[in-house]
This record gives structure tokens, C-alpha cells and sequence, in this order.
């Protein structure tokens, strides 16, 4: 009987336990909301999107940071802040950040757009503008169990003078980056996204019911893209990417251990068996909820001539080119930007492909495998930067134990002979004049005094070869003309 009440008592115990380790990590947000925007038109729903996303991520648990109307340099001060206040928490620290506002596409990389911006051409934008890159770099510099990056960002271009600027945000795969960051669009790849007609956007208004469901963050973002595809009619779909390795939920205890591997992806033949003779919108939904570009393919195939059939195949056409965009955009040479104008030539990122391409036209470029080793790199995460073969030690030598030392000399035919480099003359001739000394008669005989002999003053211009030497002449001594590393 006492055995049978100890076990009664052990497994509500066990329970507790492990929703106490599942629950046991830090949850810090950072929430962003640009609505006063000083050089273009204000937007209204920014603001109402922060306060309503502060919300639902306070009652999931999250330590929440808000800051609204930011300035480049107020964007770039709160995000250090927030990663100081992840690194303090350890690395069992879920980091959010939830941005709405204005996002551009310049050169292929995306900028967040501060309320204080105001260009007069693309060369402006990455001076007057937050890279995401850097905001993801910062996050991932940090120890933290996973990042988490939700970005309202996409809508028109408000910057018309801005020709070459890309349509909507550049592509980022997560799961070529750092383990544990997921990434949430609030379109796809180079689409727009729309404001709506309510006090938020509709992607804020998908998850804000999504997020209080008990289900996995990837379950959550599923519901998003069907209830923003539904209520937009197909023009807008939400994009995401993962490389999570353990489980998340906005609300209730996240399950511990690993994540259950992905089921297989379908092929398109496969995909036009399951939907054949289903109706066109029930179709839809399990595209959309599935995004790969299988079922897009064979969803535009079923149906090429209703609306979503249509705005399928420009997903898919619209998915692809952004694919290879960022394939040019990571490899970063010549040959890589004409690939893309060569598959793509009319898009709107032609212009921008030209551009790169004359730019690094002269530059070498790396071998077809150094190449693909590089497209590996991605650049949404820091990184150290590609290995120097000069600093890969050579392997360790065996060494010779009480093996007799030999004296060998020096053949004298072979001895080396130093010789003093040639003195390089200055570029202007200068002659120094001096004055003999003035004769003096000491009464006792005077002492010999040694006086090293003095080099002329030089007064031409050093030729450096880097740092601070270069250029300087005789205000650096002896560094000026060789340079400094």
C-alpha cells in the first residue's frame, strides 16, 4: 500500500519536472515599430502592430523590449543593448526580434529603414540604413538557444528616385546559417505585402491568432501563410526558414530534446496524384501550407487557368529567380551575375545584376571548387571569412631521438655575402650646407671629442607600400617611404 501511494505522489513529480526543464529557458524579445517616417508618407499600422505583438509575446512568457520611431542610430543602439541583454541571460535564451516598417532591397542585400532616411540615390541607402545582415550578425555573435526574426518589412518601394532598388526583401536561407534561427517574411521573396484595410497588416493579424495556439513555431507560421493567403486572395503568402534543432511554441512549455525529422519532400508527380479532382481551393491551401516548389509546380500545371493557378505560377517563377539570385549574390563574381541575366535578363533585378557585373568584371575569381565552397558561406550570419592557405600550419615533423649532431661547414665558394641594399636617392636632389665651425683657441691644448657623423636630412616623399608609412616623408623618421603592415 505505501509502495502504491509513493508511486501515486512520483508521477505528478515526474510531470512537473519536465515541464519545468521544457519552461526553463529565457525568453527575450525585442519589438520595432516604424510608423513616423519624416522624408515619405507616415505608416499607421507599424505602430498598432508593435503594441499588439508586445502583447502576445508578454503573455507567451517573453521579457519584452519595445522601442518605436527609431533613428539609425537609436536602430543600431537598442539592438546592441538587446544582444547585451541576451549574452547576461546565458546561452539557454530564446532571442526574438519583431520588426514592422519599411524594408529595401539594394545590391541584394536588405536594409531596414530608419524614420529618419532620406536618400537621393541607392548609394545612400546602405549610409543611411540598418543592414539586416549586421542586426543578424549581432544575434548570432551572442550565446542563445535560438533566434527568432519576424519581419513586417515588405511593402512598396517608398522611395521612387530609388530605380535599381529590388522589388520586396532578397531571400535568406536559415539553414545555411547559424543552427537555431528561424526567419519569418511577411511575403515571399521579391513580392510586396500589403498594409490591409484594418488597424494591423495582415500578417500581424495571422499571428496574433496563430501565436496562442499550443503548436510548434513551424505549425504557427503554416497557419499564417493559409490565413494571409486566404484573406489577400492568393497576392500575399508569407515565407519562412528554419534551422531549429529543438522545439518551440509561443505559447505553452516547448518539448525537450531533438526535433523529429522532416518527412520527405514530394516530387511533382507526386504532388499532381494528391491533388487531382480536388477543388481549386482546397488545392490552394495545401500548396501554400506546404511551399515547396514541387507543389507550386504542380499546382499551376492542374489549374494554369484560374486566379490562383496564375498566381501560383508567379510564385514559383517569382521563388526561382530569388533562388538564383542569392546564388549570385553569395558568390559575388562576374561570371556568377551574367548565370543570372543569362536565365533572367528582363526581371527587376537586371539592372542591379548589370551593374554588379561591370563592377566586378576585372576582379579574379576562384576556382570552379573554391567557388562552390564559397556559395556554402551564407551572409546572413557572421563569419570568420574564407581560410588563408598562408596560415594553415604545416604537419607536425617526427622528431629524432639522441640521433648524432654533425657539424657541418659552410662551403666557402657558397658563403653568403651580405651586401647593404643600394641607398635610393630622393626624387629631389638636396644639398646641405654647412657652416665650418668657428676657429677657437683654447689656452690648454683641447680634448678629441667623438661626434658620430650626421646622415642628410631628407625632406622628399616616402613611397609606402600600406598603413601609415606611406607618404609621410620625415615626420614618420624612418617609417616614412618603407610603410607600415
Amino acid at each position: 500500500m505505501f509502495r502504491h501511494a509513493l508511486l501515486k505522489l512520483m508521477i505528478p513529480a515526474a510531470v512537473l519536472l519536465g515541464t519545468h526543464s521544457a519552461s526553463a529557458e529565457s525568453r527575450l524579445a525585442l519589438v520595432i515599430g516604424q510608423s513616423a517616417y519624416r522624408s515619405v508618407p507616415a505608416l499607421p499600422n507599424p505602430a498598432n502592430d508593435a503594441k499588439a505583438v508586445t502583447q502576445l509575446l508578454t503573455d507567451s512568457g517573453f521579457e519584452v523590449s519595445t522601442a518605436s520611431d527609431l533613428s539609425q542610430g537609436q536602430m543600431r543602439e537598442v539592438v546592441s543593448e538587446f544582444a547585451g541583454k541576451v549574452a547576461a541571460k546565458g546561452a539557454d535564451t530564446v532571442a526574438l526580434v519583431f520588426y514592422a516598417g519599411h524594408g529595401l532591397q539594394i545590391d541584394g542585400e536588405n536594409f531596414l529603414v530608419p524614420i529618419d532616411i532620406d536618400p537621393k540615390r541607392e548609394a545612400d541607402i546602405p549610409i543611411q540604413a540598418v543592414r539586416l545582415n549586421d542586426i543578424l550578425n549581432t544575434l548570432t555573435s551572442v550565446p542563445s538557444k535560438m533566434r527568432i526574426l519576424m519581419l513586417d518589412a515588405c511593402r512598396n518601394n517608398p522611395f521612387p528616385d530609388l530605380k535599381t532598388a529590388g522589388s520586396g526583401l532578397a531571400l535568406i536561407d536559415a539553414k545555411i546559417g547559424a543552427p537555431g534561427t528561424f526567419l519569418s517574411f511577411s511575403t515571399s521573396p521579391g513580392a510586396v505585402a500589403e498594409d490591409g484595410s484594418g488597424s494591423n497588416s495582415p500578417y500581424t493579424t495571422a499571428l496574433l491568432t496563430a501565436g496562442k495556439e499550443q503548436i510548434p513555431i513551424e505549425e504557427t507560421f503554416k497557419r499564417v501563410r493559409l490565413a494571409v493567403n486566404k484573406v489577400t486572395e492568393g497576392r500575399q503568402t508569407p515565407w519562412d526558414s528554419s534551422s531549429l534543432t529543438e522545439d518551440f511554441r509561443f505559447s505553452g512549455a516547448s518539448l525537450a530534446g531533438p526535433k523529429p525529422a522532416a518527412a520527405p519532400k514530394k516530387s511533382v508527380a507526386e504532388w499532381t496524384r494528391d491533388l487531382k479532382g480536388k477543388p481549386v481551393e482546397a488545392a490552394n491551401e495545401l500548396i501554400v501550407a506546404d511551399g515547396t516548389d514541387e507543389a507550386y509546380e504542380a499546382f499551376a500545371g492542374l489549374y494554369p487557368q484560374t486566379t490562383l493557378g496564375r498566381l501560383a505560377r508567379d510564385w514559383l517563377v517569382r521563388h526561382r529567380r530569388m533562388v538564383a539570385w542569392n546564388e549570385a549574390v553569395v558568390i559575388n563574381t562576374a561570371s556568377g551575375y551574367r548565370s543570372f541575366l543569362a536565365r533572367f535578363p528582363d526581371s527587376d533585378l537586371s539592372a542591379t545584376a548589370r551593374k554588379l557585373e561591370q563592377r566586378l568584371r576585372n576582379r579574379p575569381e576562384f576556382t570552379p571548387a573554391v567557388a562552390a565552397a564559397n556559395a556554402a558561406v551564407p551572409q546572413n550570419v557572421a563569419f570568420s571569412g574564407p581560410t588563408c592557405p598562408c596560415n594553415v600550419q604545416p604537419p607536425p615533423q617526427p622528431l629524432k631521438v639522441n640521433a648524432p649532431v654533425r657539424r657541418v661547414e659552410p662551403d666557402p665558394s657558397k658563403k653568403r655575402v651580405d651586401r647593404k641594399p643600394p641607398r635610393r636617392e630622393p626624387e629631389d636632389d638636396v644639398v646641405v650646407v654647412r657652416r665650418p665651425p668657428p676657429r677657437v683657441v683654447y689656452d690648454p691644448p683641447p680634448r678629441e671629442v667623438y661626434e658620430p657623423s650626421r646622415p642628410p636630412v631628407s625632406i622628399g616623399i616616402g613611397v609606402g607600400l600600406g598603413g601609415f608609412g606611406g607618404g609621410r616623408g620625415s615626420n614618420y623618421g624612418d617609417y616614412g617611404g618603407r610603410g607600415r603592415y
